[in-house]
């Protein structure tokens, strides 16, 4: 039987090739692929973003534990659509129009994928449309928008408003996060929640997702 602890320790310890191997096996021994995920992988990720918070953990440790996370959920993928199994939520991610940066915005992606929720990925310079479209196609209950120069940073307001024109804002949560993003701004542009880091992502989507707007 597959001894199942190696895949908490390979995501905890950025392993992919290891972590790769045991879903393999435990698919191989019959295991459950949610079990896989709730009992082993997701607890894998909440201790990443616990060390990431401690300064445990840096950039380099939660790049590498989400790649892992997204080795050991590649097997699994076809297996959770044939079930039709629900995801903890679904998040819309993308830099705002302007601004091209993307390592935090991928860092926080991995990591909420590796928390459980759908994210559909949008990359960069991304106009409100697209987040429109996105929200409505794939019936997103999370948006996300990223911004790492201040310059970019009305974007945000902008997109905010246009969700609100397009007259489904009350059908998501917005949370942004970067650099230069603080609570106070987000506040100002009427944002539901602000991440620091990478590593409260999860905690705050969880939280929005568990505020009265269903998957």
């Amino acid at each position: 039987m597959t001894d199942l602890q190696r895949l908490f320790d390979a995501v905890l310890n950025g392993d992919a090739k290891t972590a790769a191997a045991v879903t393999h096996e435990a698919l191989a021994d019959k295991v459950p692929p949610m079990d896989l995920i709730q009992k082993y992988m997701i607890p894998a990720m909440d201790e990443v973003g616990k060390r990431f918070e401690c300064e445990d953990y840096f950039v380099p440790e939660l790049l590498l534990s989400a790649r892992a996370m997204k080795a050991a959920l590649e097997p699994l993928r076809p297996l959770l659509a044939a079930v039709g199994a629900e995801p903890v939520g679904r998040v819309v991610i993308g830099t705002v129009k302007g601004d091209l940066h993307d390592i935090g915005k991928n860092l926080v992606a991995s990591m909420l994928e590796g928390g459980g929720f759908e994210v559909i990925d949008l990359g960069t310079d991304v106009s409100p449309e697209k987040f429109i479209d996105a929200v409505k196609t794939r019936n997103a209950n999370i948006v996300c928008l990223s911004a790492l120069l201040t310059v970019t940073m009305p974007s945000m307001r902008t997109t905010i408003d246009a969700l609100k024109s397009a007259g489904v804002r009350d059908k998501v949560k917005v949370m942004v996060g970067g650099a230069p993003v603080t609570e106070q701004f987000a506040r100002e542009i009427g944002a539901d929640a602000f991440g620091e880091n990478a590593g409260t992502a999860v905690q705050i989507a969880r939280k929005l997702t568990s505020s009265g707007i269903a998957a």
